[in-house]
């Protein structure tokens, strides 16, 4: 087994917590072979299949220098990406156009017979924040909109609410708004960008305070546990990137109603690694580009979340071709 992953550089990870990094750690030990590139290095030229410029690595084990790369650079070795076992497109958000045309790329190296996972197309029809509008079911009282009046009403209506950016990650951008509504009118501004972007708003869930759990779903079931992501003193955030801490615990009854509902939904799109995100019994975003907590969660639990996530992953290979 061959795989790539699709990522940020190497040299940017936090090896102790990056859930890459936690894939080819097991991949390896199955005895798979590593290579690694980032978007930038996908190329296609009429006529040809889709390339990309790879470096070939092996992990050493050690904290400090953790990976061997066969070539100083990536452009010394191109190979087309239908002749790996598999690509994984793990490259952190923004989704922004760079990415957009990345998962192009990526589709059709799949026409040409790559297996790619997450699918390209299923990244694109499911961006994280309004992925959610699928499954209102589950939602706190939500609004997306351009519009500060829409956002106005909306305050008046529920008293305390949170507001945050399409394209944000790790909770950047995101802002609270109490019944007073302090700075609503210059919060709205600064993320719609008077009128030209849109941003959603949500009903302000109390139940943060016991953490914003990171629901896991692999080939459509859910990993038994998630990571309950506790905002720290007067933070609204509980994002490990703002600062929140990472407590492991068991799925609640709602964590698994939540999971069963969506989880098959997403598998049979082609997405083989989902995040949910739920704040009390509310789901929150579905995450698809690079959903993160494996070695979180493994540590704390025990549970093995890499191998569940290679036994998918070899699972998914035998399984016949989607069409792209």
């Amino acid at each position: 087994m061959h795989l790539l992953f699709v990522a940020d550089p190497l040299e940017s990870f936090k090896i102790y917590k990056d859930t890459t990094f936690s894939m080819m750690r097991e991949a390896q030990r199955r005895g798979a072979s590593l290579s690694v590139c980032t978007p930038r290095d996908i190329r296609w030229v009429s006529g040809e299949p889709v390339v990309a410029y790879v470096r070939d690595i092996r992990l050493t084990g050690d904290p400090v220098h953790w990976f061997h790369a066969e070539q100083s650079a990536p452009h010394e070795r191109p190979q087309p990406l239908r002749d790996f076992t598999a690509v994984l497109m793990r490259k952190d958000p923004p989704f922004d156009s760079e990415y957009f045309y990345a998962t192009h790329l990526l589709g059709h190296a799949e026409r040409e017979g790559a297996r790619v996972f997450n699918s390209p197309r299923a990244l694109r029809d499911h961006p994280e924040k309004l992925a959610i509008l699928e499954f209102p079911q589950f939602l706190s009282p939500t609004l997306v909109t351009r519009d500060a009046e829409d956002v106005k009403r909306f305050h008046a209506e529920h008293r305390d609410i949170i507001l945050k950016p399409l394209d944000g990650m790790g909770g950047m951008g995101i802002f609270r708004v109490r019944e007073d509504g302090l700075n609503l009118g210059s919060i709205t501004e600064t993320l719609n960008r008077e009128g030209e972007q849109t941003l959603m708003v949500q009903k302000f869930v109390p139940a943060i305070a016991q953490g914003d759990k990171r629901v896991l779903v692999i080939g459509g079931q859910a990993v038994p546990y998630c990571l309950a992501r506790i905002p720290q003193g007067s933070e609204v955030r509980g994002n490990l990137a703002a600062g929140g801490k990472g407590v492991a615990q068991a799925l609640s009854q709602r964590d698994r109603e939540i999971a069963a509902a969506i989880g098959p939904v997403m598998a049979a799109r082609g997405l083989l690694l989902v995040g949910l995100d739920i704040i009390g019994d509310c789901l929150t975003e579905i995450n698809v580009t690079s959903p993160t907590c494996f070695q979180e969660i493994s540590d704390q639990t025990g549970c093995d979340v890499p191998a569940l996530f290679m036994d998918a992953l070899q699972q998914a290979l035998a399984a016949p071709v989607r069409s792209a």
